[in-house]
């Protein structure tokens, strides 16, 4: 469904599971987790059809970015991560949500450090997945140097320093290869999904080169799960050691996957949605 949440802005929701179940004598409320999609360009399908199993400890709901996938299209100049931050909150304002757990994946990852920097109080707990809080571009070129060898590390390069189709053609070719150890078995995912090559352009030619989210982080006042994998090229391990040390004590909890790549539930599904389960499950 379209949810409007400003004059002329209506996102992509999909909501899956109750929030109010049966609990003996009485209904009792799970938390809602919403789902930021990586990208940016990108759109929700890639949480699917893997997150379904946690609509047993949560109301999923599940958004494309403002412009991104079947959300309706936006303006270049709202493609901001003020911009999509502050669409969290007035998504939840739009469908009465109150202290929602917000994961955030990649770029949706960046999405949610800036909304815990602008919304501290706003969330009940947040995950902050395979992302990052800065380019740090040499981490990622080292890593995939690591992995897929010197042409890898030039095609990172040629693409982070200069977005655009060119670049991204060999991007896909020689380096989104060794976001994941584990290889898809067919093409169906990628082709469900829609893809905006002009936000990927454009944000990353904009906004991501000088992207410093770590100050924002002091503002945390939730519990916050760090995911990382050690063999994440795009966002490297380094990257999530960096956000955890921003975040001020008690609030923040790292764990890494050593195995996996960029999402750790697609190399490590079951320890990795388990520390998911954990995470949602303890909201008191």
């Amino acid at each position: 469904m379209l949810v409007t949440i400003a004059p002329q802005v209506r996102l992509f929701v999909d909501i899956e599971g109750c929030g109010l179940v049966p609990d003996g004598p009485q209904m009792r409320q799970k938390p809602t987790l919403i789902l930021l999609h990586g990208g940016p360009g990108f759109d929700h399908t890639s949480f699917k059809p893997l997150f379904s199993q946690l609509a047993d400890v949560a109301q999923i709901v599940y958004v494309d970015h403002r412009g991104h996938g079947r959300s309706s299209a936006s303006a270049p100049g709202t493609w901001t991560l003020d911009t999509f931050a502050d669409d969290v909150v007035r998504l939840c304002d739009a469908l009465g949500i109150e202290r929602p757990i917000v994961l955030g994946q990649s770029f949706g990852g960046f999405v949610a450090q800036r909304y815990l920097a602008r919304h501290p109080g706003h969330p009940a707990r947040v995950v902050l997945s395979s992302t990052s809080p800065r380019m740090a571009l040499e981490r990622k070129l080292a890593m995939f140097e690591q992995l897929g060898g010197p042409e890898a590390r030039s095609a990172a390069e040629s693409f982070w320093l200069q977005p655009g189709e060119a670049t991204w053609a060999e991007y896909e070719r020689l380096c989104r290869p060794h976001y994941n150890r584990t290889r898809p078995t067919s093409t169906d995912a990628s082709r469900r999904a829609h893809f905006t090559p002009e936000i990927l352009f454009t944000w990353s030619s904009r906004e991501m080169p000088a992207m410093d989210l770590r100050p924002g982080l002091a503002n945390v006042r939730c519990p916050v799960l760090v995911m990382a994998g050690g063999r994440d090229p795009v966002t490297p391990l380094a990257d999530a050691l960096d956000i955890a040390a921003a975040i001020p004590a008690p609030w923040g909890r790292l764990v890494t996957f050593p195995d996996a790549g960029h999402g750790a539930w697609r190399d490590d599904p079951a320890p990795a949605m388990a520390a998911l389960r954990e995470f949602i499950s303890a909201v008191g």
